[in-house]
């Protein structure tokens, strides 16, 4: 219905904005990309092997690596993917033949070689994957479980005590000489093989978890025609762009977790267009660098405050990063400021920005060519098979371009709904199957999305509205600052104010004072830091968000300077 009433407005799209004046909906500028018919059974799984296996990208799957492991060295082909996928799905079929479409395998496991075999051998089988980070609390993982209600667990030597006991469920451990074992699975006749195109497409492939900043997590139900949509997005447009085999051979670092839907979409991407993947079990600023040499990545999936940090600090120059040809960067607002002082440190190295939700699959807006590039500050253009609405949080009226509401997204990539939370789905899905996403920006007359903060973070001074990630944005531009954010701070006469926590730079002393008439002479009144407190480092989310819950936390029980 969505698709048709698209049809009828598009006499009234203006090509430059996408803006149709008659439904107040912006239409996306790219060109659809195909997508199988929707009653098609097919998994996730089978539709991006099936893409690798006809990817220009990839011309041996013998001896083309698809996963190294930064920490060990271990290396994985596409050829030895594909084998210990249809060994492992066949085996755990064995196993547990209860095992069906839309069943859950919660995962706790740290990335290795074997992440992706597991994923993609439980999604050929329909059961949907839901990883959940190994730093997780006990409490935290408790109530993903009983969210979820797994029928089996995989998780290592090292995680497996921190899952809540009794578990009503198997568990299988991916470092134990058992699980090894299935990945070489040859006793299984060919009649035993699952289908070899899978699941119904409206199944749940994975389910993630939103990032918690605002409240407990929530688990997003993704489908796999969901990211079926997303992938063919992708896969497509990069073949269009360029359709010889690209030289040299993408090569990306997995900076984001596996768990988060950013990693889990660069993982399925990866496999269907045939780049190689280099996997980080932990994070740390250094030992990316040195795998950004080591194994000449092309491409990293970065977060604001990692530019912000390659800019300000001296640790890159240590290392050869020659091969860097483009970061792609979501989870935040990135500020021009910052953009332009990391093209002049590294002006060989292109930002490409994005916007999505794990709600969306990740997907939402995008960069697409070096013109696009060239918008400093913007999330990009609305996604293939996308259409969006910017809505006055306030009246519920539909917007035009250059105006400020919130964002909504309606497409193919839009989730099912929340697991076990009827309320929370019905509040961010609508009747007509638009998704709230909870952010405000606006669109402009060229169809570039601005995503200015999150709705709910706006910072209420008196009368105004102060976003939180415009000041971060100014406050990172100090050099003498290493990382920033900002938080309401409660006030008895303005209802809230602007409170800043900074991360000094090594070797500076930056006072309080400074810190606010460093704002103050940039920005109006309303919009000044108020308060301050340095601390060492600022708490993120795995994919770079700020968590403010914490930081709101420490600011109401410890002392800080007041103006």
């Amino acid at each position: 219905m969505a698709a048709a009433a698209a049809d009828r407005s598009r006499d009234c799209v203006d090509p430059n904005s996408g803006f149709c004046r008659k439904t107040k909906i912006f239409q996306s500028l790219r060109p659809p990309t195909p997508l199988p018919p929707a009653d098609e059974p097919l998994s996730l799984a089978h539709y991006a092997t099936s893409l690798l296996r006809t990817s220009p990208t990839v011309t041996d799957l013998s001896s083309a690596s698809f996963v190294i492991d930064a920490a060990t060295g271990e290396v994985l082909t596409y050829a030895a993917f594909l084998r210990q996928t249809r060994s492992l799905s066949l085996a755990l079929k064995r196993l547990y033949p209860s095992l069906s479409p839309n069943d859950v395998a919660f995962i706790l496991c740290p990335a290795s070689v074997h992440t992706p075999v597991l994923y993609f051998a439980l999604m050929t089988l329909g059961v949907a994957v839901s990883p959940s980070n190994p730093l997780s609390s006990e409490s935290e993982l408790a109530h993903q479980i009983q969210l979820t209600k797994p029928k089996i667990a995989f998780a290592t030597s090292q995680t497996a005590p921190k899952l809540p006991s009794p578990l009503h469920f198997p568990t299988i451990l991916i470092d134990s000489p058992q699980f090894l074992s299935l990945l070489t699975e040859s006793t299984i006749p060919p009649a035993a093989e699952p289908s070899a195109l899978g699941p119904s497409q409206s199944d749940t492939a994975a389910i993630l978890y939103s990032s918690g900043t605002t409240g407990k997590v929530k688990g997003v139900r993704l489908s796999h025609r969901n990211m079926i949509a997303l992938t063919s997005g992708f896969y497509h447009n990069r073949h269009q762009h360029d359709p010889a085999q690209p030289d040299p051979h993408p090569v990306a670092l997995m900076t984001v977790p596996l768990f988060h839907v950013f990693g889990f979409f660069m993982l399925v991407k990866a496999i269907a267009i045939g780049e190689t993947l280099v996997l980080m079990q932990r994070f740390d600023f250094e030992g990316m660098l040195r795998a950004v040499e080591k194994y000449r990545v092309t491409y990293m999936p970065v977060s604001p405050p990692l530019i912000v940090a390659m800019v300000k600090l001296d640790l890159t120059n240590k290392y050869d990063l020659s091969s860097l040809s483009v970061l792609g960067c979501g989870g935040a607002p990135l500020g021009k400021d910052v953009a332009e002082k990391f093209k002049e440190k590294f002006p060989n190295v292109d930002i490409i920005q994005g916007y999505g939700l794990t709600e969306s699959g990740g997907g939402g807006t995008r960069m697409m060519d070096a013109e696009e590039m060239k918008n400093y500050g913007s999330a990009g253009r609305i996604s293939e098979n996308l259409e969006a609405k910017v809505v006055d949080p306030e009246t519920g009226e539909a917007l035009g371009p250059g105006q400020r509401g919130e964002l909504w997204l309606r497409g193919p990539v839009i989730m099912k709904g929340y697991i076990g939370n009827d309320q929370a789905t019905a509040e961010t899905l609508d009747a007509e199957g638009w998704l709230k996403t909870g952010d405000l920006g606006y669109i402009n007359s060229q169809g570039y999305l601005y995503i200015v903060d999150r709705l709910k973070e706006l910072i209420k001074y008196k009368a105004y509205q102060v976003p939180p990630a415009e000041l971060e944005a100014l406050l990172q531009s100090n050099p003498k600052i290493a990382d920033a954010a900002v938080i309401p701070y409660p006030d008895d006469d303005a209802g809230q104010i602007p409170m800043a926590f900074i991360v000094r730079k090594p070797g500076s002393h930056l006072t309080e004072a400074e810190v606010m008439d460093f704002v103050a002479k940039q920005v109006a009144p309303y919009k000044k830091i108020r308060r301050v407190a340095f601390v060492n480092s600022i708490p993120k989310s795995p994919a770079g968000k700020i968590l403010r819950r914490e930081l709101v936390q420490l600011a109401v029980s410890g002392p800080a300077s007041k103006l």
